[in-house]
């Protein structure tokens, strides 16, 4: 384990899929590893290498998909942990991937810590074995929700199970967004109504595409013609944008929306968010950026992180995304708009609370770090992570 040479820590989640919220989850992860292990150097198990050094330079970045084990090995047998999350990784088809990966640290002797993750669907036996098998051995299990701890219990793990809040809480808002609108030509001086739609698919394999998105179209409209908004759709991941155009088609004041299709990283998408007078979403990270920004929000679950989230931010939360729902989402925007400062207001009370216990997976895994390989002399004055600003 390790090489004798310091700390190696390596990171293995859906980093550089180029999917905004997972690569906001990392970004804050390596803020906190940096300010509680300087001395660290991190190795990014990444799906595309090239995206990843451009965006987190200053780590090591190798591939992990398509590449066979021996090569693979070569690496974890170097790294004193690995991290395995944050994010939704954790589901049918999926988490075996994962898990075999980390498995085989296990294998070299490296502990695994598996950092605020997210579960769910998870019902295939193949991946609940691996879940078993896997994250029965992990140094730490740490999830982000206590639907994602159910969904690991059922799975049949039996072992303590953390539940802390999203690494994405820790970041903050910044000031960058009203050039960033400019440039995608949203008019300015108008309400804007953010709104953030997905791609069915193994996450989401619940919903109607064509249903939803006649569904968000009803929404856009009555926000056009009840407040007198500009739309602006923010796309997640570039798949995104195909959807928001499609909800945009169904709307007949399609001419009072815009879908951006800049590359954003995350700060730029939470800063854009921040110039949001109202955020109605899909997308959990959408929610988080808009909870972060204090912006009046209104979750559209489609699963259960998302309704979980809107249970802890003390959000409405409509049972799905279905036509059939279309009355009360309507009844449920009018009502957020009417009271938008004292939902704001709650949203940033619960917000606040939900980023101290974001911190706490931070301070476990550095705390970890410590006892399996104590900070140098140097080091052992600085604060193990940092408070959340704000």
């Amino acid at each position: 384990m390790g090489d004798g040479n310091g700390v190696t820590v390596g990171v293995l989640g859906s980093y550089g899929g180029r999917n905004v919220g997972d690569e906001a989850i990392l970004t804050a992860m390596l803020d906190r590893i940096r300010a509680g292990r300087p001395d660290a150097r991190v190795v990014l198990f990444s799906r595309d290498p090239d995206h990843s050094r451009v965006a987190h330079p200053g780590i090591d970045v190798v591939a992990w998909e398509g590449v066979n084990r021996e090569r693979i090995s070569e690496h974890l047998r170097d790294l004193t942990v690995l991290v395995l999350g944050g994010g939704g990784i954790l589901y049918n088809t999926e988490a075996r991937r994962y898990l075999r990966l980390a498995r085989t640290a296990q294998d070299h002797g490296v502990p695994v810590f598996t950092y605020a993750v997210g579960a769910g669907p998870l019902t295939d036996e193949v991946d609940c074995t691996w879940v078993r098998t896997t994250l029965s051995e992990a140094a730490e299990v740490t999830v982000r929700d206590e639907e994602s701890k159910l969904v690991l219990e059922e799975a049949g793990l039996n072992r303590p199970i953390t539940v802390t809040a999203d690494p994405a809480l820790l970041l903050q808002p910044g000031d960058g967004g009203g050039e960033l609108l400019r440039a995608e030509a949203v008019p300015s001086g108008v309400r804007l109504v953010g709104m953030s739609v997905r791609e069915p698919g193994r996450a989401a394999e619940h919903l109607d595409e064509e249903g939803y998105h006649q569904l968000l179209a009803n929404v856009g409209d009555f926000l056009v013609n009840r407040l007198d908004a500009h739309v602006v759709f923010v796309p997640m991941e570039r798949d995104d944008i195909r959807h928001a155009h499609a909800v945009a088609s169904h709307m007949a004041d399609a001419g009072r929306c815009t879908v951006l299709h800049g590359t954003y990283r995350p700060q730029q998408v939470i800063d854009i968010v921040q110039r949001l007078d109202l955020a109605i979403g899909m997308r959990l990270h959408f929610l988080i950026f808009a909870a972060l920004a204090h912006i009046p929000l209104l979750p559209l679950p489609y699963a259960g992180k998302v309704f979980d989230f809107a249970q802890q931010i003390g959000a409405p939360a409509l049972r799905g995304v279905v036509r059939e729902n279309a009355g009360l989402l309507l009844a449920e925007v009018d009502r957020l708009w009417d009271e938008r400062p004292a939902r704001a207001a709650h949203t940033a009370a619960r917000t606040a609370s939900m980023r101290l216990r974001s911190a706490e997976t931070a301070d476990l895994l550095l705390a970890y770090l410590d006892r399996i390989a104590p900070r140098p002399l140097a080091l052992r004055t600085a604060p193990t992570s940092a408070s959340p600003a704000g």
